[in-house]
C-alpha cells in the first residue's frame, strides 16, 4: 500500500522525531511515578489514540484546514493547556492520598479515567496536527493506494513508535515508584513534582503559538 522505500525512510524519520522525550513522555512520566507502571502504560495508549485521530484528520484533510487557521489552532491549543493545568492542580491537591493507591492501576474504573485523560491531552495537542500535516505527505506515493489510506497507514507507524517509546519512559518511571512507596512524604513530594510538571507543560503550551 505504501512504496517500501518510503515506508522505511519515514519509520527512521517518525523514530527519532519521536525517541526524544516530549510534553507526551514527561506526561506519562509523571503518572508513572504518581500511580505505577501500569497507569503509565495506560496513559501512553490513551494519548497515543488521541494522536492517531489527528492522524485521522489530516488523511481527511480536516488537519490542513485547522493548521492554517491560527484561531481555531489557537483554540485547540489553549484548551489542551488549561485541561493540562487543570490535571495538575487535581494531582497536587490529591498528592497525599497516592499512598493509598499503590494499585490504582489495576481498576477498570480508573484505567478508564487514565486513558481518557491520555486521549484529550493527545488529540488537544496542536503540534501533531502541525506534525503530520507537514511530514505525512512528503512520503505519499500519489502513484501508490489511494493517499488518505497511505496516511493512516504511516499514520499508525508512527503512533506505534510513539506507545512504544512513551510506555517504556512511563515503565521507568513506575519501577522508581516503588522505592517511593517506602516514604509517604516521599511520594507525596513526587505527586507535587507530577502536578508542577504537568501545570508547567500546560502552561508552556499557552505560551508557545505561533506568530503569524
Amino acid at each position: 500500500m505504501v512504496d517500501s522505500h518510503a515506508l522505511a525512510s519515514f519509520t527512521v524519520a517518525a523514530f527519532v522525531l519521536i525517541v526524544v522525550p516530549g510534553p507526551s513522555v514527561l506526561f506519562v512520566v509523571s503518572r508513572g511515578v504518581a500511580l505505577g507502571r501500569r497507569a503509565a502504560v495506560v496513559t501512553a495508549i490513551g494519548n497515543a489514540a488521541g494522536v492517531y485521530m489527528q492522524v485521522v484528520a489530516v488523511a481527511l484533510g480536516v488537519g490542513a484546514v485547522i493548521e492554517r487557521s491560527v484561531v481555531l489552532l489557537g483554540a485547540i491549543r489553549l484548551l489542551g493547556a488549561a485541561y493540562l493545568v487543570y490535571l495538575g492542580v487535581q494531582a497536587i491537591r490529591h498528592r497525599r492520598a497516592l499512598a493509598s493507591v499503590l494499585d490504582i492501576g489495576s481498576r477498570v474504573a480508573v484505567r478508564r479515567n487514565l486513558a481518557l485523560q491520555g486521549f484529550v491531552v493527545g488529540i488537544s495537542n496542536p503540534k501533531g496536527i502541525v506534525f503530520f500535516t507537514a511530514i505525512l505527505p512528503q512520503f505519499v506515493d500519489p502513484a501508490g493506494a489511494p493517499v488518505p489510506l497511505q496516511m493512516l497507514a504511516l499514520g499508525a507507524i508512527a503512533v506505534g513508535i510513539a506507545v512504544v517509546s512513551d510506555s517504556a519512559w512511563g515503565m521507568v518511571a513506575g519501577t522508581a515508584r516503588g522505592w517511593l512507596a517506602s516514604s509517604p512524604r516521599r511520594l507525596e513530594a513526587l505527586g507535587g513534582v507530577g502536578g508542577l510538571t504537568m501545570i508547567g507543560l500546560g502552561v508552556r503550551l499557552a505560551a508557545t503559538g505561533r506568530r503569524d
